[in-house]
């Protein structure tokens, strides 16, 4: 579990490394500032949650149920939250209205939340930290 842990959370970081670029350096003449803002809270959230997951799959103070559940629950947010205010940020580039999936990115956000949470949960009602 560590292991796919550890490599969910460098190929997040890679990711948000690369779309923090493109962002940066390639938006600015297809859209908006606004847009190029919202774009940067994704890949910031992005990378937030890759650290996340590396510190998770390198502690050994949880056992693996806590951990597969808190690594869901972050996975599927980073997922809803980050990948849906991406393709909201693009959205004048294409025919497809993206607002349409506008109500996933509140879900992944709640989502990071119930993953800190429980990661939280855990430290607080374990004896030993490890």
């Amino acid at each position: 579990m560590n292991r796919t842990i550890l490599l969910t959370g460098t190929v997040f970081g890679l990711l948000a490394i690369g779309l923090g670029a493109f962002g940066a350096h390639g938006l600015e003449k297809l859209v908006d500032a606004e847009a190029i803002d919202t774009f940067e809270t994704g890949v910031r959230y992005q990378m937030y949650h890759a650290l996340f997951l590396l510190f998770l799959g390198m502690w050994d103070g949880l056992s693996s149920k806590p951990k597969r559940y808190i690594y869901g629950l972050v996975v599927a947010g980073v997922v809803l939250f980050s990948f849906s205010i991406y393709l909201l940020a693009l959205n004048s580039l294409t025919a497809f209205d993206f607002k349409i999936i506008g109500f996933l990115t509140p879900i992944g956000g709640v989502l990071l939340i119930l993953g800190w949470i429980l990661l939280g949960y855990h430290i607080l009602t374990k004896k030993t930290l490890n």
